[in-house]
């Protein structure tokens, strides 16, 4: 669609657009469980918005329907979530026939839009995985569809949750080093994690976005709320030279590869009961290869990135992401007229911790809801003109996303009137984290800075609405 028809149709002025902030109604305001229903049942479904959903909040909601494609991974998700619900292959059919008050949807990220925006239209609230969609024209029609349905949609950034992540939040808003100028902001992901992303549909820009959207929104929707802000231009470069056609052999997928023996990615999801029963056991009803060679031709997204984004107060951003590192983690730098303000998370030679890196996601993915005992994460702030600096601790969680899983699931379907600095992300959040990627591919392929004004009519703001 051309820019000047795309800007022509939309209506999303930012009057109308200010009502996606608001979250979504309680589930536990009345007698009658929330009637729920989910579309997508892969491991991200199944397990965190599936399994973990009924363990703790089946109080207050009931599952009344799921739906995906793959009738075999459907039916052991449902086993899986100890339900008694319907299963559909059909959308339109689910909405029909169970007629749920919240969609949940899980799907490949280019399916967003579509599931998000029909069950706004058959009178649904929707719960979306990150990233909310995968490009600019996408996000008009979600953003549309929830100002013409009046419903609501909730963004699943659980990064925001996490007990570190909010103490850095809280020091910004606090102007703990004065008026942020700059950022530095570096996410490393190991040969393990970063490599899974090349084996599965997020290796091919359709099915992801790339990188930039579906892995970096994460990390976009951070910097958004942190600085408290929104992005005006994106300039990036980026370039695949380590996976996908850069290999002197390849194979098909990873069982029954001839090079295994010597493929130093080289894995077998047979061993791990989620990955084998969602996928290995079901891949004939759809095709899909959940351990697809990294090596692949088709493979066409970027594995490193780098990027400035200016944002609308005056602050400036660096990022870059790795994903063949070594070890698996990230540090920041915030820096302010009056001072400086870093923090990292699992860097081995700082943090002294001895990670299993082949491991940690799968801990970090995790719904371990403990601290651990005395581990911390570190906040260190240096004033102008003083030699001393502080080491700010803030207690250490061992799984599901530092804390924030349980945390953003708590507000969500217990106390959603817990909303400190609109932690909650609606529609507008999910829009400005999606358009920093969008940008930074554009900006890549055209060799120029991309406007974000240049990809919708949102006008970005100096400073967001936060209560």
């Amino acid at each position: 669609m051309e820019r000047r028809n795309f800007l022509k149709q939309t209506s999303l002025a930012t009057a109308g657009v200010m009502l996606a902030q608001t979250p979504l109604p309680s589930f536990a305001s009345g007698f009658a469980k929330k009637r729920i229903a989910m579309v997508g049942t892969g491991h991200r479904g199944t397990g965190f918005w599936g399994e973990t959903v009924m363990k703790n909040y089946s109080d207050v909601v009931e599952f009344v329907g799921l739906c995906d494609i793959n009738p075999g991974r459907m039916e052991w998700a449902k086993q899986r979530m100890k339900l008694q619900c319907p299963t559909f292959t059909n959308f339109e059919s689910m909405m029909k026939t169970v007629k749920p008050e919240v969609v949940i949807v899980t799907t490949v990220d280019s399916t967003h839009d579509e599931f998000i925006v029909k069950a706004l239209q058959m009178g649904a609230d929707v719960i979306t995985e990150k990233p909310m969609t995968t490009d600019e024209i996408k996000c008009k029609r979600i953003l549309d569809a929830e100002k013409k349905s009046g419903r609501k949609v909730t963004v699943a950034f659980n990064y925001r949750h996490g007990p570190h992540m909010m103490k850095i939040k809280e020091l910004l808003a606090n102007n703990r080093i004065g008026k942020v100028t700059s950022v530095d902001f570096n996410w490393m992901l190991n040969v393990y994690h970063g490599a899974d992303y090349f084996r599965r549909w997020h290796g091919l820009t359709a099915k992801g976005g790339s990188l930039w959207v579906h892995k970096a929104t994460h990390h976009f929707d951070l910097l958004n709320w942190w600085l408290n802000s929104e992005p005006v231009e994106v300039t990036a470069k980026g370039a695949l030279e380590h996976y996908g056609k850069n290999n002197s052999f390849r194979g098909v997928k990873c069982r029954g590869c001839e090079h295994k023996s010597y493929c130093k990615f080289y894995t077998d999801i047979t061993n791990n009961e989620w990955l084998n029963n969602l996928y290995a056991k079901n891949e004939h009803h759809d095709g899909y290869l959940r351990d697809g060679c990294v090596w692949r031709k088709e493979i066409d997204i970027w594995d490193k990135m780098s990027a400035q984004i200016n944002y609308a107060n005056g602050v400036t951003v660096n990022y870059s992401l790795t994903t063949y590192s070594p070890y698996e983690g990230w540090r920041i730098a915030f820096n302010g007229f009056n001072g400086r303000m870093e923090s990292w998370q699992d860097i081995p030679y700082q943090d002294e911790n001895a990670l299993n890196q082949e491991q940690r996601h799968a801990l970090e993915m995790s719904q371990d809801k403990d601290a651990i005992p005395n581990k911390y994460r570190e906040i260190m702030v240096m004033d102008n003109f003083k030699k001393e600096h502080e080491i700010i601790k803030v207690p250490q969680y061992a799984g599901g996303h530092g804390g924030g899983d349980q945390r953003m699931h708590n507000r969500i379907f217990r106390n959603p009137s817990d909303n400190p600095y609109s932690i909650m992300a609606g529609t507008r959040d999910g829009a400005m984290s999606v358009l920093i990627g969008v940008a930074a591919r554009k900006s890549i392929k055209e060799n120029r800075p991309v406007k974000i004004s240049e990809l919708t009519d949102l006008i970005p703001k100096a400073k967001r609405n936060e209560v």
